[in-house]
């Protein structure tokens, strides 16, 4: 096997792996949360939910961009040590930008919950900025997009 795609396949496994830890500790922070909120006001779970899954897009994000490496026919034993480099880069930033924002966006996400288990008016408004973090994280994917399919 040689040097790039080897950097490339370490590349797509960072992608995926901390773009999904981001996401698994973003719904777990909204999951605990919710938990803590059900106790006050049942009622909302529906909202609480929607909040606590909104973290775990940026797992999904990892799996696209994994995807798109794949289909876009660069990944083979004939591409070149500048396509290991790049499609290397592009999932370490991909999957890093997807374990912050993820992470982030959990903690909105469960403030916003913590306000709606109070009684506060506050679901559209957490939503608006839980999708803040999420923006970094379509721009990182994007990014990812244009450097794969650019190769």
């Amino acid at each position: 096997m040689t040097t790039a795609v080897i950097l490339a396949y370490i590349g797509i496994a960072l992608m995926i792996a901390l773009a999904g830890i981001g996401s698994a500790i973003g719904v777990s922070i909204g999951g605990s949360a919710t938990i803590g909120a059900l106790k006050k006001n049942e009622a909302e779970f529906g909202k609480y939910m929607l909040l606590s899954a909104l973290p775990g897009t940026q797992g999904l994000y990892g799996f696209a961009g994994f995807f798109i490496a794949n289909t876009a026919g660069v990944l083979s034993m004939e591409m070149n040590i500048l396509q290991g480099v790049a499609i290397f880069a592009s999932g370490l930033a991909l999957g890093l930008v997807g374990l912050m924002s993820a992470i982030k966006q959990g903690q909105i996400c469960a403030n916003g919950i913590a306000g709606i288990g109070a009684g506060y008016d506050v679901f559209g408004k957490s939503m608006v900025l839980a999708v803040f973090p999420e923006l970094y994280a379509i721009v990182a994917f994007a990014a990812t997009f244009l450097i794969v399919t650019g190769l």
